[in-house]
C-alpha cells in the first residue's frame, strides 16, 4: 500500500522540524504553470510529508503572484490528501494575541487579482463551500496544540479576511474588518482553501498571530514588516510541534466530504467537456468522467 501523503505549506522556515530530515526536493510543473518551489518530501512515521514555501524559498513571491493553481496541483500530484497551511495573520480581537495560534473556520475573500478556481475555459463547477476547513483536520490541530502544552494559545475558531495586499491596510479600513467581526487577517488562505476543496484535499489553516493590523493606537504591536518578521521567527518552534503532533494522530481513513468535493459539483455534461479542459483537469476529475 503506497504511503499517504500530507502537504504543509507555510514558509521556507518551518522546513528545519527537528529530527526530521527531507529525503527529496521533487521539481514539478503542473497544467497551470509551476509552483512556487520544489517541494520537499520527508518520512514521518507511517506517513510522509511535502512540504511547498508558497512564497518560494527565500520569500521572493508576492501574495497575489503566487501561482496557487500549480501549488495545489502539485500537491495532488504527489498523492496529498491532506494539507496543513501556517500563516502569518494580524488580529482583530484583543483576546487573540501575538504569538497566539487560531484555527480559523470561516474566511471572507476580498482577493480578485488571482485564480482561484481550476474550473472555466469549457467545464463548469461549483464546490459547495458554506464550511470552507476541514473540521477532522481542525481538530486533529486542536488536540495536538493541548497535547503539546500550547492549548492556552490556541482559538478553536474564527474568521479569516482574506484581502490582495501587498500592502498592509490602512486605519480606516482594520477598524471597517473588525466592525465585520473578523478575527484575523492574511493574504493567501482563502485562494488556497477554494483550490484544495476542488482539488478533493482537506485542508486546514493554523494561524501564527504576528499583529495586531492597523486598528491598534500602540506602534509596538500595529502591524509592520519587521515586527510580522521577527514574531513569525518566534511562532516556528510552536507550529513546528503543533504539526508534528497532528500529523501522528491524523486518522488515515476517517470519512470526510472533502474527498469527494466535486462528485455533484460539476454542471457541464460529460460529452461536452472539450478535449483541452478534459486533458488539463484530468487529475481532478477523472474519477467522476472518465
Amino acid at each position: 500500500m503506497a504511503t499517504r501523503r500530507i502537504g504543509i505549506i507555510g514558509g521556507s522556515g518551518f522546513y528545519a522540524i527537528p529530527g526530521l530530515k527531507l529525503r527529496e526536493n521533487v521539481k514539478l510543473s503542473t497544467p497551470f504553470g509551476d509552483p512556487s518551489d520544489e517541494l520537499g518530501i520527508a518520512e514521518a512515521g507511517d506517513k510522509e510529508l511535502v512540504f511547498l514555501p508558497r512564497h518560494g524559498r527565500g520569500h521572493r513571491v508576492t501574495p497575489s503572484e503566487i501561482n496557487y493553481r500549480a501549488n495545489i496541483h502539485a500537491m495532488k500530484q504527489l498523492g496529498v490528501e491532506w494539507i496543513i497551511s501556517i500563516t502569518a495573520v494580524g488580529s482583530f480581537k484583543q483576546e487573540i494575541k501575538p504569538l497566539d495560534v487560531v484555527l480559523v473556520d470561516q474566511f471572507i475573500d476580498l482577493a480578485v487579482r488571482r485564480a482561484n478556481s481550476f474550473f472555466g475555459d469549457g467545464l463548469a463547477a461549483h464546490i459547495a463551500f458554506a464550511e470552507p476547513i476541514c473540521q477532522n483536520l481542525r481538530r486533529s490541530l486542536f488536540e495536538a496544540g493541548q497535547e503539546q502544552g500550547v492549548g492556552g494559545r490556541i482559538h478553536w475558531g474564527g474568521t479569516y479576511l482574506n484581502i490582495e495586499g501587498p500592502a498592509f491596510s490602512t486605519k480606516a479600513e482594520s477598524v471597517l474588518h473588525q466592525a465585520w467581526g473578523c478575527s484575523v487577517i492574511g493574504m493567501t488562505n482563502a485562494t488556497e482553501a477554494k483550490l484544495a476543496r476542488e482539488a478533493e484535499i482537506c485542508y486546514a489553516t493554523m494561524a501564527m498571530v504576528t499583529d495586531y493590523d492597523s486598528w491598534i493606537r500602540d506602534e509596538k504591536t500595529s502591524v509592520h514588516a519587521s515586527l510580522v518578521l521577527d514574531n513569525l521567527k518566534k511562532n516556528v518552534s510552536t507550529a513546528q510541534k503543533i504539526v508534528m503532533s497532528a500529523v501522528k494522530n491524523i486518522v488515515l481513513d476517517a470519512p470526510c466530504a472533502c474527498h469527494s468535493a466535486l462528485k455533484d459539483a460539476m454542471l457541464t455534461q460529460p460529452d461536452s467537456i472539450p478535449a483541452g479542459a478534459r486533458a488539463r483537469l484530468d487529475l481532478l476529475i477523472r474519477k467522476y468522467v472518465g
